[in-house]
């Protein structure tokens, strides 16, 4: 009986999966917006070291990881893909479901896979300093991590809800040797703006972002760094689902069904681009991106030009947008909280090659719940996202009385998420849905830029 199924060291993938080499569109390009016109990679020298650029831009298949990352990935690379039996008995489904465990690394989640290459990426290139933003500080967690241990400073802009709610994530990036900062801050023209406009402002990912970018621009020997949504961070995120179709092909399974959350997107691309290659070239099985209902940016949000910051400072990018002024409801999944998605995850919606749902708070605690109990690991809030996804298809499989194989990827593990458990467990959650009219009103002033084709 498989329960668990490992992956020898030596078997770890050697190379990263770019899918721009097998999109069937290209993705549109960033744009200028003053001009309108594409950018060129001279221009974000100032925001990312030219080897990151590079792989930004890059349309290689295979990208190889270089041997000091892979040194580093070793410290919890593979990580295990498990057979969740306790959780298929309780739902009485005939379904075999899977999920691939990336809460093993040292700060509990998937970020690390990225955080380590642009940390290396930076160090060769002589920065000595990153500044970034993080929502629910699992990204700034694991940046600090990597930071840690190629020997870079760095400074953390923390959406102010999340560090409200989550003091035990700005200690693991302080314990790192990172400064962690509530965003938006006194320490930055964007963040003084946003504070004028109300001292007690919750903050979002989009204003973090504006002011880690203002940050690394205006400070020297530094560069910013982001934790999704870009291309090259969803590369990077592809050996979660390298690694997973070996282990699959040992033991002679085939996923029908892949389901991640998605907050920007770098989970979910992470385990689910190298199944759309499969798709591409012919597999049928289905992929299916999980978000709250609170920020639907892939279920409500149109494909647009939109700015991947608050405060305009960044390139316009082809993406699924709820509007870069949107502010979400401080949910606990902070994040599943971005305005936008990666526009790689956009463009394979919009091509029809995967599918997207929206859940709400309280059904997805209710999954995490029903997971803890069944297959003992606590998910973190993003996470149980996907875990209801699965459930949902689960009881269909139950229904339609057909075997499927349902495969998952858990993100990461809620151990310093639980206060939001211990709110959901005493009745103080509620459900938020983003009504409609809002995001007509959100992205209105998106008009004005070019139509993404």
């Amino acid at each position: 009986m498989n329960r668990k199924i490992d992956l020898n060291e030596k078997d770890i993938p050697k190379q990263w999966y770019n899918i721009q080499a097998d999109l069937p569109h290209p993705l549109p390009p960033p744009l200028n917006p003053g001009t309108g016109e594409p950018i060129t990679p001279d221009m974000l020298a100032p925001v990312f070291p030219m080897n990151l650029i590079e792989q930004e831009v890059s349309t290689e298949r295979w990208i190889d990881i270089p041997d000091q990352v892979l040194e580093k990935y070793l410290i919890w690379r593979p990580t295990p893909l498990y057979r969740a039996r306790f959780l298929e008995n309780f739902l009485k489904t005939p379904a075999r479901i899977y999920f691939k465990n990336e809460g093993v690394s040292p700060p509990g989640s998937h970020k690390p896979n990225t955080a380590i290459a642009q940390a290396y990426y930076n160090k060769v290139f002589g920065i000595k300093r990153l500044a970034t933003e993080t929502g629910a500080g699992q990204w700034g967690s694991a940046l600090a991590f990597a930071c840690n241990q190629f020997g870079l400073e760095l400074k953390v802009y923390m959406v102010r809800i999340s560090f409200n709610q989550k003091p035990y994530r700005r200690i693991l990036m302080e314990t790192w040797g990172a400064k962690c900062v509530p965003s938006p801050s006194p320490d930055t023209n964007a963040g003084r703006k946003f504070l004028e406009q109300n001292p007690e402002h919750p903050g979002s990912l989009g204003i973090s972002i504006s002011e880690a970018i203002e940050d690394a621009v205006t400070t020297k020997d530094s560069r910013y760094s982001l934790g999704s949504v870009l291309n090259h961070v969803l590369l990077h995120q592809t050996i979660i689902g390298l690694e997973t179709q070996k282990q699959l092909a040992s033991i002679g399974e085939y996923p029908d069904i892949v389901i991640g959350c998605a907050g920007g997107g770098s989970n979910f691309a992470g385990l689910s681009l190298p199944f759309v290659r499969d798709k591409v070239n012919g597999k049928n099985v289905r992929i299916i991106a999980c978000e709250p209902t609170s920020c639907p940016t892939m279920t409500k949000g149109p494909y647009v030009y939109d700015f991947g910051d608050t405060a305009e400072t960044t390139p316009l990018l082809a993406m699924h947008s709820l509007g870069h002024s949107f502010i979400p409801a401080p949910i606990h999944a902070g994040g599943l909280r971005y305005h936008g998605m990666a526009p790689i995850v956009s463009r394979i919606l919009k091509d029809g090659l995967i599918e997207a749902r929206a859940y709400t708070q309280l059904e997805t605690f209710a999954a995490g719940i029903s997971f803890a109990r069944t297959e003992g690991f606590i998910p973190a809030p993003e996470t149980n996202h996907a875990i209801a996804g699965v459930i949902e298809e689960a009881k269909k499989a139950k229904e339609e009385g057909k075997e499927k194989v349902i495969l998952m990827n858990w993100s990461g593990h809620g151990i310093i998420d639980l206060a939001a458990y211990d709110a959901y467990l005493s009745g103080k959650l509620d459900d938020y849905v983003l009504p409609d009219e809002d995001i007509q009103k959100l992205v209105k002033d998106l008009e004005k830029f070019p139509k993404p084709k």
